[in-house]
């Protein structure tokens, strides 16, 4: 069967129709704080609008129907495409004027990677800043999710669409109708950002500062406003704690914040991947604050103002906040946390490789699949005594298909591959072994911060141009999680049958 390439660009068109829409609203930003570059972005939106109508209708008679192998090439292209137009607002301002770099900062936007390449982020225009942390926003949840809403409008049906760009193993449906779960999906994720941004405002953040970082929390993205990232107000730990909170919700299935506003706690308290993230969290974070508390000086590694309250507290605040900006992948910093003794450092390296639950905005593994991974390990204990029994892996209490089983071990070993082959190729290009690894872990997990050279206080500016690129596919494969865009580079993919 031959693909239906004008329902590809019909919808591509309509990615770009979204896109120039939140650039139009960017320039709405730059012209409320007269920054200077509200022509500029304001340009970009119309002709990203314009190529976006040409696209839409030009193919407008396109067969009504898209089937798994449309959906792949619509996820995957989608987001090029996606980064290529959103890379408009930074040429056009000249505040990124290198093509690679403004690509690079873009890439990392939509999926929610948080990486920069900006060396000083304060002297950025207001409506640039607002553009940057928009591209998080939008990727967070995914601009296929938003889009396929609309998709029963123009006669598509759109289940295709997020089976493959839905997070995680499983698509968890709120709803028989998928544009009714893509429309609660987002009204959550509006309602926790709207919460997000006038809570940090009665804290004491601007609320621009409040509104761009709320844009980036809810979206496990991790670009701020500051140079200092959150470590700018070390001085006001209740923003910080703001900060956690809704990362903390980021990082959960969005499904069970739907179960909590239905009143269904039962739900919540059974799932056992929820139980498991909040155990890692709440372990992984006694463990780094008795290491901060008794052998680091938390003080000597902040990179903005000095801590208030007891030293006991601030430790605890710093170990729980970069425990759950890691697992997340949100990359918030609050102090260089490379400085907390050598076991810290490879403790939070780690870290990088679990990622936050299946249907949130986090990048990485996901819980789901490690608990799988763990459950399915041990009962081959069990089956290597009883080989003729039939021990089927559970997960809340239903037995899971073993195909589903397959598919979370090839993942695995896939994403670890990816995470070698990652290494080895930023070594290519003269970086040191505890950077590039650093590199591969972080971009391919959406993290944000890396190690080295790349590290929390630092940025991915001295990055070679190759190097970027490079970067800029681990952060598509990562958020797109390997098979979605890795699919198109096998034979049988494109083979017409």
């Amino acid at each position: 069967m031959k693909l239906n390439y004008k329902i590809i660009f019909h919808f591509l068109g309509l990615l770009l129709l979204f896109n120039g829409g939140f650039m139009l609203l960017s320039a709405l930003v730059s012209w409320t704080y007269n920054d200077g570059v509200t022509l500029q972005i304001l340009m970009a939106g119309v002709v990203t609008i314009i190529i976006g109508l040409i696209g839409f209708f030009v193919t407008r008679d396109h067969k009504k129907e898209i089937n798994k192998r449309e959906g792949y090439v619509v996820v995957a292209f989608g987001w090029v495409v996606m980064s290529l137009s959103g890379t408009m607002p930074y040429v056009f301002t000249e505040s990124i004027p290198s093509f690679t770099n403004a690509f690079f900062e873009t890439m990392s936007g939509y999926t929610t990677t948080g990486a920069s390449i900006l060396n000083d982020i304060e002297a950025m225009p207001e409506g640039v800043l607002f553009w940057r942390s928009l591209t998080h926003w939008i990727g967070g949840m995914g601009i296929i999710v938003l889009a396929i809403a609309i998709l029963p409008l123009l006669g598509i049906g759109g289940m295709q669409l997020f089976a493959a760009e839905a997070p995680g193993p499983s698509g968890d449906k709120l709803h028989p109708r998928i544009t009714d779960t893509a429309k609660r999906l987002w009204l959550i994720y509006f309602g926790y950002t709207a919460a997000e941004t006038i809570l940090l405002n009665l804290a004491g953040m601007s609320f621009f500062d409040a509104i761009n970082h709320a844009l980036c929390t809810l979206s496990t993205g991790g670009f701020s406003t500051k140079n200092a990232s959150v470590a700018h107000w070390n001085g006001n730990p209740m923003i910080q704690y703001i900060i956690i909170l809704f990362m903390f919700l980021a990082g959960t299935n969005f499904v069970l914040s739907y179960f909590a506003f239905k009143g269904r706690v039962q739900k919540i308290i059974q799932d056992e991947e929820f139980k498991l993230y909040f155990k890692f969290i709440t372990v992984f974070t006694i463990i780094a604050a008795l290491i901060i508390y008794f052998r680091a000086d938390v003080s000597a590694s902040s990179v903005s103002h000095p801590m208030v309250l007891g030293e006991g507290e601030s430790a605890f605040r710093h170990a729980l906040f970069q425990v759950l900006a890691i697992i997340t992948t949100t990359g918030f910093v609050t102090a260089d946390y490379t400085m907390w003794t050598p076991f810290l450092v490879v403790f939070f390296f780690g870290l990088m490789f679990l990622g936050g639950s299946a249907g949130s905005t986090s990048g990485g593994v996901k819980v789901v699949r490690h608990l799988i991974l763990i459950k399915n390990g041990f009962l081959e204990f069990k089956r290597t005594l009883h080989p003729n029994a039939i021990v089927p892996v559970r997960y809340n209490k239903k037995a899971i298909n073993r195909f589903i089983v397959f598919n979370v071990l090839a993942f695995f070993i896939l994403y670890m591959l990816s995470f070698i082959i990652g290494g080895l190729v930023f070594s290519m290009f003269d970086i040191d072994f505890k950077s590039a690894i650093g590199l591969s872990a972080s971009t391919l997990g959406n993290v944000g911060p890396a190690l080295g050279d790349y590290g929390p206080v630092n940025n991915y500016a001295s990055l070679p141009a190759l190097a970027k690129w490079w970067a800029s596919f681990l952060m598509l494969i990562g958020r797109l999680e390997l098979f979605t865009v890795l699919i198109l580079f096998t034979p049988f993919f494109w083979r017409n049958r």
